[in-house]
């Protein structure tokens, strides 16, 4: 492929978009919306499951199946309490970081609409007298405004209602991609541009594709364990996020050595079938897409051990994007490793022979 830019104006438009669109966990089907609209023009049907899971087939009459999945889903706050004096307290829906959670605002999901509200925290100047308290699940709160209970109430605010940032897409310096949710939308992103570029360059594959954007992964990869049951794959590659190891209070000696701007990030780990994983290392060497290594103790922590797992065994492998400042609203990707993720998963489905085993056991 050309060294040239692989996401055209249109690309990003879709990526804002589909970012800056809230989908939390178990409430995907909004942002899916999205994802189906511009994913349709590259596909032959879709798939869609009880809880939202959406999946575009191509060659959906092929018995060979090799499925390349990202998640839908956001971390996200439920409503958990409302105080008399209505202030409101949360419990989490996924890794929502309380650390990051002071002075953010916060939209408030509801059937009446979106209701703004603020986590509040005491000022400075209260809080320098003696030992200062740090932020914590069961000290951290909302307030959107009203005086009591009936006031939130009335707003359409209840327990269970689930709550997100506003933090919107921007980019720095060119080149790097910010907002909140790059985990994993960015998956569904670079999974739709992998179609797109089949189409755009008429590949025809020997086996059925199926681009699957599973929904509940940050509940326990619960979306992914039930798509893999409807499509039984023989293959799949999965694309979530990593962390860069570079920044501050991060020890490489535990999380690896992966950096943005370096190139997708290849695993190994168990749930990794080792044949498969060389099939793309070994593509990417011969397509000179730059590439990182990162070992995964016992679980991958991806839908990757979802789909390995099940069905009897379904060869699996994991290549994932490099991100700065996980689980936060600012989190950050490298546009060259986007486009080399895009790049290395294309190239890696066209090496794919129909029928493909990966047994480690030849005749």
């Amino acid at each position: 492929m050309a060294s040239k830019s692989i996401l055209k104006k249109s690309s990003l438009d879709f990526l804002e978009n589909y970012l800056n669109n809230a989908s939390p966990t178990g409430y995907e089907s909004g942002g899916q919306k999205i994802w189906m609209d511009y994913l349709k023009p590259y596909v032959n049907t879709f798939i869609t499951d009880t809880y939202g899971t959406a999946v575009g087939v191509i060659n959906p009459e092929a018995n060979y199946k090799v499925v390349i999945e990202g998640h839908a889903d956001e971390i996200s706050w439920y409503v958990n309490y409302i105080t008399e004096n209505g202030l409101i307290y949360v419990i989490r829906n996924g890794g929502s970081d309380h650390m990051i959670a002071p002075s953010k605002r916060v939209n408030i999901h509801t059937k009446n609409g979106i209701v703004k509200g603020v986590f509040g925290w005491p000022a400075i100047h209260t809080r320098n007298r003696g030992k200062e308290e740090g932020a914590r699940i069961d000290n951290i709160f909302i307030d959107c405004g009203c005086e009591t209970k009936e006031e939130v109430e009335k707003l359409g605010v209840h327990v269970g209602c689930v709550i997100t940032y506003p933090d919107d897409f921007m980019v720095l310096n060119e080149n790097k991609f910010v907002c909140r949710a790059i985990d994993n939308r960015i998956g569904g992103f670079m999974i739709a541009e992998v179609a797109r570029l089949l189409h755009e360059n008429k590949k025809k594959l020997p086996f059925g594709l199926y681009i699957t954007n599973s929904v509940q992964e940050e509940v326990g990869l619960r979306g992914a364990e039930m798509i893999t049951k409807t499509i039984r794959p023989n293959v799949a590659i999965v694309t979530d996020v990593c962390h860069d190891s570079t920044t501050p209070m991060i020890d490489k000696k535990i999380e690896g050595d992966t950096q943005i701007g370096k190139g997708p990030v290849v695993t190994y780990a168990p749930a990794v079938q080792n044949n498969l994983r060389e099939l793309i290392l070994d593509t990417a060497e011969e397509k000179k897409i730059p590439f990182q290594r990162l070992a995964s103790s016992r679980v991958t922590g991806t839908d990757t051990d979802a789909f390995a797992y099940s069905n009897g065994g379904v060869a699996s492998a994991l290549i994932s994007l490099p991100l700065r400042y996980m689980h936060t609203t600012v989190e950050m990707v490298h546009r060259d490793d986007v486009e080399n993720v895009i790049k290395l998963i294309y190239e890696s489905l066209l090496k794919i022979k129909n029928e493909e085993t990966f047994t480690y056991f030849s005749k």
